[in-house]
C-alpha cells in the first residue's frame, strides 16, 4: 500500500492536467441528459487508461470498469456530470461559454476528481477486486441516478459497496465531512390549484376570490412543521411561488401555489403530506373554491449505512490527519439523487470543503458567482485512491 506521503505528493504533481479537463468541462456546460461532449471525454480518457467503458448507462451516464487481482470484492464510486441553467457571472476565463447554462454546484470538479484518481489508479495501485467508476448523468432534479439503475447499473456491474462526494462551499477547503444515518433531505413538489369565481374587484360579494385563499393556505401551511411536526426533527414546507391576477380591480378566478417539502425522516415526508392534503382541501371549502393538488414525489432521504461510512472516516483520517476529518458533520435539507443509490447498495455520501467564510470558494452553490475549489481535487483523488486500495486489498475476504 502507498503512504499517505508518496500519495499526496503524487497526486499533487500530477494534478494540473486534471485543473485544465475541469475548467474544460466548466467552459461547455451541459444540462440533464444532454451531457454527450462531458460523457464522450470521460469515456475517451478512461479507455486510454486501460478500463472497459460502457456509455450509454441511464442515457448519458458512464461506467469505467477495472479489474484486478482474484478479489472478490467490488466498489463503486460515484461522480455527476450535469449542469444548470444558471447565467454565470464569475468572470474566470474558463467561464461557461454557453449562455445561460453554468457549472453553478461542482460536477466539473467531481468529475475531474474522480478522473484524477482513475488515471492514478490505473498507473500506480495495485489491488485485488473490482473498481466500477459511475460518471451519472442528471443529477440536478433529473433523477439519472434512478435512469441508470433501471438501465441495470448494480445488475451489471454489481458494487458491494458505492460512495460519492459534493464539494461544501463554507467549509475550509479540503476539510473532510462524514455523517452516518440521515444526511440529505427527501424533496417533494407540490402545485396547489385554486378555482374560484372571477370579476369586478368592486364587487368582490359576487366572486369567490381565489388570492384570500391562496393567501390563507399561504398562511396556514407555516404551521405544519411548527405545530405537527416533533421539534426535534426537522422539515421544511416552501411556498417559492404565488401566481394569481393581472389587474388591481379583477379578481382572479384562478391561483397557483407552488410548493417545496424537506424531511429527514419519511415518517415525518407521510406526515406533511396527509397534513397539507388536509389544510387544503378544508382552507379551499372554507372560501367556496375549487383545490387541485399536484403532489410529485422527489428524491428520497438519503442515509449513509454505519459500517461504510466508519470506514470511509477511518481512511481519510489515516490519510490527512484527524484535524482534517469531521466523523460526525450536520445534516443538510438539499437533496441528493445519489440516495436511492444507497437504498440499493450501502455506501456514504460526504462533503469536502471548498472553501470557508471569506474565501471565494465559500461562494454557495447554485449561485451565478460560483466556481469550484481546484486546489480540493487533489485532496480528493488522493481519497479516492486511497479509499480503493483499502477496500480492494490484497487479502480476499
Amino acid at each position: 500500500m502507498q503512504n499517505s506521503t508518496y500519495l499526496g505528493h503524487a497526486l499533487a504533481d500530477r494534478v494540473g492536467e486534471f485543473i485544465l479537463i475541469r475548467r474544460e468541462i466548466h467552459a461547455q456546460p451541459e444540462l440533464a441528459f444532454e451531457e454527450h461532449q462531458t460523457a464522450a471525454l470521460v469515456a475517451r480518457k478512461l479507455r486510454d487508461w486501460g478500463y472497459e467503458v460502457t456509455t450509454g448507462m441511464g442515457r448519458t451516464g458512464v461506467v469505467g470498469t477495472l479489474r484486478r487481482g482474484a478479489g472478490n470484492r467490488s466498489l463503486g464510486i460515484r461522480a455527476d456530470m450535469d449542469a444548470l441553467p444558471i447565467l454565470e457571472s464569475s468572470g474566470h476565463d474558463w467561464a461557461s461559454k454557453r449562455a445561460g447554462l453554468m457549472h453553478a454546484c461542482g460536477h466539473d470538479g467531481h468529475t475531474a476528481t474522480l478522473l484524477a484518481a482513475a488515471k492514478f489508479v490505473a498507473e500506480d495501485l495495485n489491488f485485488h477486486g473490482v473498481l466500477h467508476l459511475i460518471f451519472q448523468p442528471a443529477e440536478e432534479g433529473a433523477g439519472g441516478a434512478v435512469e441508470m439503475m433501471a438501465d441495470g447499473l448494480f445488475d451489471r456491474f454489481p458494487c458491494d459497496a458505492v460512495y460519492a462526494l459534493h464539494n461544501m462551499p463554507g467549509i475550509e477547503a479540503g476539510r473532510f465531512v462524514f455523517r452516518s444515518g440521515p444526511t440529505m433531505a427527501s424533496s417533494d413538489n407540490v402545485t396547489i390549484t385554486l378555482k374560484g369565481r372571477g370579476g369586478h374587484g368592486a364587487f368582490p360579494h359576487e366572486t369567490r376570490d381565489t388570492v384570500v385563499a391562496a393567501s390563507s393556505i399561504v398562511m396556514a401551511l407555516q404551521t405544519v412543521v411548527s405545530r405537527n411536526v416533533d421539534p426535534l426533527k426537522t422539515a421544511v414546507v416552501t411556498v417559492g411561488a404565488v401566481n394569481a391576477g393581472q389587474a388591481n380591480n379583477v379578481i382572479p378566478e384562478d391561483a397557483k401555489l407552488e410548493l417545496s417539502i424537506r424531511a429527514l425522516d419519511n415518517d415525518v415526508r407521510t406526515l406533511i403530506k396527509a397534513r397539507i392534503l388536509d389544510l387544503v382541501k378544508m382552507q379551499a371549502q372554507s372560501y367556496e373554491v375549487e383545490a387541485t393538488i399536484d403532489w410529485r414525489e422527489g428524491y428520497a432521504v438519503l442515509v449513509n449505512t454505519d459500517k461504510e461510512t466508519a470506514f470511509a472516516v477511518d481512511v481519510a483520517t489515516r490519510l490527512l490527519g484527524p484535524q482534517q476529518v469531521d466523523a460526525n458533520g450536520p445534516m443538510f435539507t438539499a437533496s441528493e439523487d445519489f440516495a436511492f443509490m444507497l437504498q440499493k447498495v450501502p455506501g456514504c455520501y460526504f462533503f469536502v470543503g471548498n472553501g470557508g467564510a471569506g474565501t471565494p470558494g465559500a461562494c454557495s452553490v447554485h449561485n451565478p458567482g460560483y466556481d469550484f475549489n481546484d486546489d480540493i481535487i487533489a485532496p480528493g483523488a488522493a481519497f479516492w485512491c486511497r479509499l480503493i486500495e483499502t477496500y480492494l486489498q490484497e487479502e480476499i475476504k
